[in-house]
This record gives C-alpha cells, sequence and structure tokens, in this order.
C-alpha cells in the first residue's frame, strides 16, 4: 500500500472528514434556517438560496467517491438522450441494491449540473435527522410515512408545490421501496406469484401508487424518465466505509430515456420496466456490459473546491484548540478530549452502519407479507 492509501485507512483522516461534515452542515442548516423569513417575501429567490446551501453540504459526500476513494463511473447511455442530461427536469429510476447506490445517484446528479436541486422520495424519519434530513426540509423533499392511505393527499401536495420550481431538477426515486436483500426478495416474489405477475431475479416487485402519483403529479413539469441500472465491475460489493478507507470501485451506470403513458398504463409499464432491468442485469453479469455507447461524464472541481473551502475555515480552529488543550497539561481536560474522541468514533460508526445493508429498514419484509393476507 502506498503512502496515500495508507493515510487515507488512518481512523485519524476518517475522523477529520466527520468533523467537517458534521460541523460545516449543522452551520449550513443555521443558515437555511434564517432564509426561511424570505419564503413569504421571494419564494423562488429562497429555492435558489437552498439550492445552493444543499450543494455544499451533499457535494462533501460526492467529493469522498469522485476525489477521496477515485471511484470511476462509466454511463452507458444513447448519445442523443446523454445531449439533455442537466438540461431538463426527470424523474430518475434507480436499483436499491447497494449501500452507496444513493451516492452514485448523487454523483450521476453532480455530473449534470443538478446535484443542489435533486429530490427524492423519502421516509418521514429522515426529516428528523440533522444535516441531511434538515437540508432536505428546506428543498421541500417529499417525505412519507410509507402508509399509502396516509401519504397519497400529503405526497400528492408536495409533488405539485414542484411545479413552478426555479431550478432544473431531477426526481430520483426508488421504486422497490426497500434496499434489495434476499429476505426481501424472497417475501416480494411470493406476493408476485400471489398476484399473476412475472417474477423478478435482481430486483424486488416495484410500488407502482407512488411512482404513478409522481408521473401524474410532474407530468407538465417533467421531460421524461430516466430508467438507470448501476453495477459495479468484479461482482465488487461497494460500501460508504469502503469508500472512506479510499478503495478505489469501478462503477457501470446504464441509463434509458422512458415515456410512460397514464396513471393505470403507468403500473403496467413499470412492471415492464423492472423486468427489462432484470434482463440487463443478467445481460450486465453475463457480459460486463450494457447494450448503450460507453461514455466517461467530464469530473467537475466544484466538489472538491467547496470541500477545501470547509476543510480550510474549520481545521485551523480545531487544532488551535487541540494545541491549546495539550499545553495547558490538566488531566481533566486530556481526559475530557479523549472521551470526545471515543464519543466521536462511536457517532461515526453509527452514521456508517446506517447505510449498511444487513442494518438496513425492515420495510419490505412485514409489509410485503401483510399484502399477502
Amino acid at each position: 500500500m502506498d503512502i496515500v492509501g495508507f493515510l487515507k485507512s488512518q481512523f485519524i483522516c476518517h475522523l477529520l472528514i466527520c468533523y467537517i461534515f458534521i460541523v460545516s452542515g449543522l452551520i449550513i442548516n443555521f443558515i437555511q434556517l434564517f432564509t426561511l423569513i424570505l419564503w413569504p417575501i421571494n419564494k423562488q429567490l429562497f429555492r435558489r438560496i437552498n439550492c445552493r446551501l444543499a450543494y455544499c453540504i451533499s457535494s462533501q459526500m460526492v467529493m469522498l467517491l469522485e476525489w477521496w476513494s477515485g471511484t470511476d463511473c462509466t454511463l452507458y447511455t444513447d448519445p442523443e438522450s446523454y445531449n439533455k442530461y442537466g438540461k431538463e427536469n426527470a424523474i430518475v429510476i434507480l436499483n436499491h441494491n447497494f449501500e452507496i447506490d444513493f451516492l452514485c445517484g448523487w454523483n450521476f446528479c453532480e455530473r449534470f449540473g443538478v446535484l443542489g436541486s435533486s429530490k427524492v422520495l423519502a421516509k418521514k424519519e429522515l426529516s428528523y435527522m440533522p444535516i441531511i434530513g434538515w437540508m432536505w426540509y428546506f428543498l421541500e423533499i417529499v417525505f412519507c410515512k410509507r402508509k399509502w392511505e396516509e401519504d397519497r393527499k400529503t405526497v400528492m401536495q408536495k409533488l405539485l408545490n414542484l411545479r413552478d420550481y426555479p431550478e432544473n431538477f431531477w426526481f430520483l426515486i426508488h421504486c422497490e421501496g426497500t434496499r434489495f436483500t434476499e429476505q426481501k426478495h424472497q417475501i416480494s416474489m411470493q406476493v408476485a406469484e400471489a398476484k399473476g405477475l412475472p417474477k423478478l431475479k435482481y430486483h424486488l416487485l416495484p410500488r407502482t401508487k407512488g411512482f404513478a402519483v409522481t408521473v401524474q403529479c410532474l407530468r407538465n413539469v417533467v421531460s421524461a424518465v430516466y430508467d438507470s441500472t448501476l453495477n459495479f465491475r468484479n461482482n465488487e460489493n461497494p460500501t460508504l466505509l469502503g469508500v472512506l478507507n479510499g478503495k478505489k470501485y469501478q462503477a457501470d451506470l446504464y441509463v434509458r430515456q422512458e415515456v410512460p403513458e397514464d396513471e393505470q398504463e403507468c403500473s403496467n409499464w413499470l412492471h415492464k420496466l423492472y423486468q427489462e432491468k432484470d434482463a440487463f442485469q443478467e445481460e450486465y453479469y453475463r457480459t460486463g456490459t450494457y447494450p448503450a455507447v460507453p461514455m466517461v461524464p467530464p469530473r467537475r472541481p466544484w466538489t472538491l473546491l467547496n470541500w477545501l473551502f470547509w476543510a480550510s475555515l474549520l481545521l485551523y480552529p480545531l487544532f488551535k484548540l487541540l494545541i491549546n488543550m495539550i499545553s495547558s497539561g490538566s488531566s481533566l481536560t486530556l481526559a475530557s478530549f479523549a472521551f470526545v474522541i471515543v464519543m466521536a468514533s462511536v457517532g461515526v460508526r453509527w452514521m456508517i452502519g446506517v447505510t449498511e445493508i444487513n442494518k438496513g429498514s425492515t420495510y419490505g419484509n412485514n409489509d410485503n407479507k401483510q399484502k399477502q393476507k
């Protein structure tokens, strides 16, 4: 291992990265709070400012993938669609098989300049999470309880509010509703059999109601649906911890442009789409490639520059504080410092654990079982 790779794997580096992310994130959340006074005065200015503030947070995560780990992402698509990316509003369907698939989705947004304005359909619990959850609140992210009877009215209203959004945005959606695991897949295919739907080998059964309503509400705003399928070469299963350790991955993302029809037809269209996604996955496992032209969108410098700005702003006062604490020679001060380090390490591990597949939500287990009754 070279010296750079060795340093990237050291916990002290991870701690500093997390310190910059957490402190800068809380500062940005605090600034976002004050932008609320703009909402009744100039709603569009509020939105534009919060797109830039959100970029300051989410781009730090993308920086880890692009610059820290050096992960390469090859985009497979047709040249005509490629020229439209970032220049139109779109719904982006993502598969949900990997711990860092959300990060690759953000990377896709970043390469085409829509990271700051990107939207997601997220579970309600995330809205209470500091930094990212609070950032999403100011971005008018659509939160749901994953109980459709309760969610339908709220989701529709939130989506309709995006019709006059001043920035080009991509609405990222995991139609499977939860991350793929063997247990969830088994239960999902039991539901498919009970409903007379074709079984899938590499995906869970898509949840059509939320997707259909999204298309319905954004029909006059969104130009197309981008169906994207993500895989990693050499059958690697990347993790956020691996990215934090500087491990380089080779990602392949297949994107095709689609246009669904009305709400009822949308449900059938989505099931057919996932059957095709399964076939693409099968082909990728067999040949290691997708049926489209491979391209590598240029990496932009802004994620790195943003991180360097926050690092230069926050690391100096931290090091000055540490030097003063050590030079004081106080046992209580040093013990307090050691306690903070321990608590910080626990917090870092907890943040990483949130993304781990084996610690994912139980949504898709009990929920699908109930649907069979």
